[in-house]
């Protein structure tokens, strides 16, 4: 048997859930990180004994869009698949939904799936400083109820919440700009995970390609890439109602 942690995880928050799921289900893992635009998921196929722990954030209730193409172009060819989703402290609605289906379409066999916590990846107010000591502990908790039921043999499919079709993706239609603190070093463009800034002159970005994933923000080694302050206040005050209560982790299985 191999475990293999498949993360889209931009800014972080998602690749540290699943890194605490992972630690609690044991044994060597093989990292694929469905950020990299370059590499070649159709390469990768898997076997009935394979575990594959696959994470991702949830954008606006929604899978983001380049993980559902990049995982559906993946051979799962019977491997036993753990979902992830990962939010803000706001909601994941359709998000375990629209991962299962994609995941069955790539021959995987989904048999649990977790909704887990993590800051915001735009108001870092919402979420701070989550997964925290009380997220890891329930992220230990679920991967030792996801191996009794591997030891088990139950290969029964969890009872996944979500609605199909899926609720209506509107985008976030922040795309971060440079401040003069820019040295154009090209990190941010080369970080990308799906090529919206430019190579040759990191300045610009593809406003349609743009994701607002926030990693360029996140990894600019200036702190040199920004939100408009306006739109960042007028999407804090939006959230404020629905993120400031505390949420916690699900297990499905």
């Amino acid at each position: 048997m191999n475990l293999y942690k498949i993360t889209f995880s931009p800014t972080g928050g998602t690749q540290r859930a699943a890194d605490r799921l992972v630690e609690g289900l044991g044994g060597e893992c093989t990292a694929i990180d469905l950020t990299d635009s370059r590499f070649q998921f159709s390469s990768l196929a898997f076997t009935p004994e394979d575990i594959a722990v696959i994470a991702v954030p949830s954008y606006g209730g929604r899978v983001p869009a380049p993980a559902i193409q990049r995982l559906g172009t993946m051979n799962g060819k019977g491997a036993r698949a753990i979902l992830v989703c990962v939010y803000g402290n706001r909601a994941y609605e359709d998000t375990l939904a629209e991962l299962e289906d994609t995941a069955v379409l790539a021959g995987f066999h989904v048999i649990a799936a977790v909704a887990a916590l993590a800051e915001h990846s735009i108001i870092r107010r919402y979420a701070a400083g989550r997964p925290d000591v009380e997220d890891e502990k329930q992220l230990q908790t679920f991967a030792q109820k996801i191996q009794e039921k591997l030891a088990a043999g139950d290969e029964t499919k969890p009872n996944i919440p979500g609605n199909r079709p899926y609720k209506k993706y509107g985008g976030v239609g922040m795309v971060p700009k440079p401040t003069k603190d820019c040295t154009s070093c090209g990190l941010c463009a080369q970080k990308c995970p799906v090529q919206a800034i430019d190579l040759a002159d990191p300045r610009q970005t593809d406003k349609e390609t743009c994701i607002s994933c926030m990693r360029c923000v996140s990894i600019c080694p200036q702190s040199a890439r920004k939100v408009s302050s306006v739109m960042l206040t007028a999407a804090e005050l939006a959230l404020k109602k629905v993120c400031s209560d505390r949420k916690e982790g699900e297990l499905f299985l």
